[in-house]
């Protein structure tokens, strides 16, 4: 299954992977990686919001900036493949464990990031290596995203916080109990449920050419 921040994952058809470590677009992407963790430490610190979420918003705005030196480059490496969709997860990562260590996002939230996180990574890898099968990335994935990572950073922010809207008393559903909370918390309401949607397509595209792969194997000459 696909990774909807991928970048330079894939090269085109005629340019050469390169298996150099110390290209100009590695070095974002670890600088990038940097600053996830930086984003977090400032962020648990408690008094630090406004850099948190400044930090916070330069990463995840520099999202393809890697991938787009690497193709002008021509320099798009192995490890650049890898490292680039993975510093992506890292980011949110440290983005939804931090907020729930700070009190400002639910369990939940976290299990289902992390857990529709691991299913793509790991499935997506499971079917390339095994099948030789890649999903395409849709656009909802893509914004799905993107409402995410914006959420995120007004949640680090933390201003202005609204008024909930009363329709329950689960401390567990921040903006729908009568709690005042980050306006930020519909938009990632709002990348939960694109998400959610997206990877049901997915996982149903993918079971779809693991039924041509096996039906082709299957009436292949011995």
């Amino acid at each position: 299954m696909p990774d909807e921040t991928e970048q330079h994952r894939t090269a085109p058809a005629d340019e050469e992977v390169t298996d150099r470590i110390l290209t100009a677009a590695n070095v974002i992407s670890f600088v990038r990686l940097c600053l996830s963790f930086v984003a977090l430490a400032l962020l648990l610190q408690g008094d630090n919001d406004i850099l948190a979420a400044a930090v916070f918003a330069v990463t995840a705005l520099t999202d393809c900036l890697d991938g787009q030196v690497a193709r002008r480059t021509h320099t798009v490496s192995k490890l650049g493949q890898l490292l680039d969709p993975a510093v992506d997860r890292v980011l949110m990562i440290c983005a939804v464990v931090g907020l729930l260590l700070v009190g400002r996002l639910p369990l939940w939230v976290v299990v289902v990031v992390v857990a529709r996180d691991a299913l793509m990574l790991v499935g997506g890898a499971w079917l390339l290596s095994r099948y030789h099968v890649r999903i395409p990335v849709v656009y909802a994935g893509k914004v799905a995203t993107t409402f995410l990572f914006i959420g995120m950073a007004g949640l680090i922010l933390n201003v202005p916080l609204v008024p909930g809207l009363g329709l329950c008393d689960a401390p567990w559903l921040p903006g729908f109990n009568s709690v005042s909370c980050s306006w930020a918390i519909w938009a990632v309401y709002l990348g939960l449920a694109l998400a959610l949607a997206t990877t049901v397509y997915y996982v149903a595209s993918a079971l779809r050419e693991l039924r041509k792969v096996r039906t082709g194997s299957a009436h292949e000459p011995e």
